[in-house]
């Protein structure tokens, strides 16, 4: 009996580390009671876009003010940049065609593209910020539009049935509109990373799945 208990007491305290480690969906930064997790900083309409594919532009400024008036001196063609504080920095993120450039430049850190989107559709781009231990996974869900990823440091594996993506610092990480998903964080670093979601404006950015089933590839 006293073997037993304890292998009951193993058991639990085994399942109650893996929810633990489970991020699951992101939450509103208004939310945020840790950093660990991932958070929805804010949601940015983006309009119509005409063109079948675009990028994303990463400026970084040295604070919150000189980063709103680069965004002010975009004027009008500033309607697909907004300003986000994230990971302790200040940044200015813009989806636009490819070379965009602001006309106060700051510190140009990257440029995320090709991202496919269908042309004549209004799209709204939200962005969040990542923090997860190793061994932290999402949810499985799918997105209404494109993701990607950049990267500040840490691995991240993500399986879909086509396979796996792995992200790590300096290598953003692309993945189109449509497929179930199932992220971890990998390697042996803390995983941080600011994360765009290009989604339909009329539908959610993301859902749960509930079919699909991921088969371990990123163990």
């Amino acid at each position: 009996m006293r073997a037993m208990s304890l292998m009951l007491l193993s058991l639990l305290v085994a399942m109650g580390r893996a929810q633990a480690q489970a991020v699951g969906t992101c939450k509103p930064v208004a939310q945020r009671t840790a950093e660990i997790g991932c958070w929805v900083i804010t949601d940015h309409p983006v309009g119509l876009i005409a063109q079948s594919d675009v990028y994303w532009h990463i400026e970084s400024y040295p604070d919150s003010a000189e980063a709103q008036r680069a965004l002010a001196g975009e004027g009008a063609a500033g309607a697909r940049s907004v300003v986000v504080q994230s990971l302790g920095k200040s940044w200015l993120m813009t989806i636009d065609v490819a070379g965009w450039r602001p006309a106060h430049p700051g510190v140009h850190v990257a440029d995320i593209g090709p991202l496919h989107v269908t042309p004549g559709k209004a799209y709204s781009a939200t962005y969040m910020e990542a923090i997860m231990t190793p061994g932290m996974t999402s949810s499985v869900h799918r997105h209404s539009g494109p993701e990607a990823w950049y990267t500040v440091a840490g691995e991240t594996c993500l399986e879909t049935p086509n396979g796996k993506l792995v992200g790590t610092a300096g290598h953003p990480t692309i993945v189109p509109e449509g497929p179930p998903m199932f992220l971890t964080a990998t390697g042996k670093q803390q995983r941080r990373a600011i994360v765009l979601i290009l989604h339909d404006a009329t539908r959610p950015s993301t859902s749960i799945e509930t079919e699909w089933k991921p088969t371990g590839r990123c163990k």
